[in-house]
């Protein structure tokens, strides 16, 4: 059976980088996996994205040795154990603010003793290149639970949230974050309810030995945030990355248009 490599390296105290797939397109998949980010998560809460092309992306994005992730729209069972039973390698849980929220999320990611994890499926052994047998057996071990931190009640609830066993990842969603503590959505800021919700993170984090993760814009905050501490990194999406090159190149011949070009 496969090795989950971001959960080895994010348990080993290492740094991983990713983005996010919003195009419902498995060839966008197959053909990010080959740029060489450590995963890539597949957007169901907020993009087009079916379950069906959840599962084709992750086979794709597996076979070339990149570790699949989901988020799923909310967190349910029934969520969790579809992506999950159709072979991602971990799942994106939002909207986790309280210590009875991350015990929902890790229950349906883990199988028992450590979760409720119902058995069934053929695909998450694929992906893993194993037998089903094997996967009921080490599951555990490889899946990555990764909740997010994106709402002002989950940063006064840190300690009880990562105290939860089994999970591995505190991922802030900065322009949720920002939005609940009052001010305009936004990848980065000096606001000082913001950068204390950070910095309460990256403590909590320490103390409870969970991965501390944050989505950026772009590569410069990307390399801020990993001086600062973060292991687990996404920068904007492939959307967001193929719209901002070409911008780039726009700009440099005087024909862009006017506007914001999105990130996400």
């Amino acid at each position: 059976m496969k090795t989950n490599l971001v959960r080895a390296k994010l348990k080993r105290g290492e740094f991983t980088l990713g983005t996010w797939l919003t195009i419902p397109d498995p060839l966008t998949a197959r053909l990010m996996a080959r740029v060489g980010f450590d995963w890539l998560t597949v957007e169901l809460e907020h993009a087009p994205v079916t379950i069906e092309v959840a599962a084709q992306s992750c086979a794709l994005i597996a076979g070339a040795g990149v570790v699949p992730l989901v988020r799923v729209p909310w967190n349910t069972g029934e969520n969790i154990k579809r992506v999950l039973d159709t072979g991602a390698w971990g799942v994106v849980v939002p909207l986790v603010n309280s210590r009875a929220d991350a015990e929902a999320a890790v229950a349906a990611a883990r199988y028992a003793p450590a979760g409720a994890r119902t058995i069934g499926g053929q695909l998450h052994a694929a992906n893993f290149d194993t037998a089903p047998a094997t996967y009921y057996e080490r599951a555990n071990d490889e899946i990555l639970v990764v909740v997010m931190i994106e709402q002002a009640p989950a940063i006064a609830a840190l300690d009880e949230i990562l105290s939860v066993p089994g999970i591995d990842v505190a991922f802030i969603g900065p322009n949720d974050l920002h939005h609940s503590l009052g001010y305009r959505p936004m990848f980065e800021s000096q606001e000082p309810a913001f950068v204390a919700a950070v910095r309460r993170l990256l403590e909590a984090c320490k103390r409870h030995g969970v991965a501390p993760g944050i989505h950026v814009a772009d590569a410069a905050a990307a390399q801020r945030r990993r001086a600062g501490g973060f292991q687990f990194i996404a920068v904007a999406s492939e959307l967001g990355l193929m719209l901002g090159k070409a911008r780039e190149v726009l700009d440099l011949m005087g024909s862009a248009a006017t506007g914001e070009v999105a990130k996400y």
